[in-house]
C-alpha cells in the first residue's frame, strides 16, 4: 500500500486487513511524503502489530514509483494490492489464496 494524505481512511483499509479471516500476511505501507498525520498514524499500527511495515519517501514520488519501490521489500509468494482509501471483504485473502492454490496455471487474479 501507498498512501499520500489519507490520515482520514486509513483507519479503514488498514483494519480491513487486520482482520482477514487468513493470518498469515504482511502489510508493507510507504507514505509519500504526506503532510498530514498519515505516518504517525501507521507508526501506531505497526507498533501494535509486527506485521506491518512501513517507509517513508523524503519526497513524493507518486504511486506508481512508490509501489515498485515496495515490491522490493516483499518477502512473501503472494502480493495483493489495497489502496489506502480502499479496504477488504474479511474473507478476501483467504478466498483468493485457496483459487490460486487450486489453480496453479493462473498467475494472476484481479477483483
Amino acid at each position: 500500500m501507498s498512501t499520500y494524505n489519507r490520515e482520514k481512511l486509513l483507519s479503514r483499509a488498514i483494519d480491513s486487513v487486520i482482520n482477514q479471516t487468513y493470518k498469515n500476511w504482511e502489510l508493507i505501507i510507504c507514505d509519500d511524503c504526506s503532510t498530514d498525520n498519515s505516518y504517525k498514524l501507521l507508526e501506531k499500527y505497526r507498533d501494535k502489530n509486527t506485521n506491518i511495515k512501513i517507509f517513508k519517501n523524503s519526497e513524493n514520488l507518486g504511486l506508481t514509483k512508490s509501489l515498485n519501490k515496495l515490491l522490493e521489500k516483499v518477502k512473501g509468494e503472494f502480493i495483493a494490492r489495497i489502496d489506502s482509501y480502499d479496504y477488504y471483504h474479511p474473507e478476501k485473502l483467504e478466498k483468493k489464496l485457496l483459487f490460486l492454490e487450486k489453480n496453479k496455471d493462473i498467475d494472476f487474479v484481479g477483483t
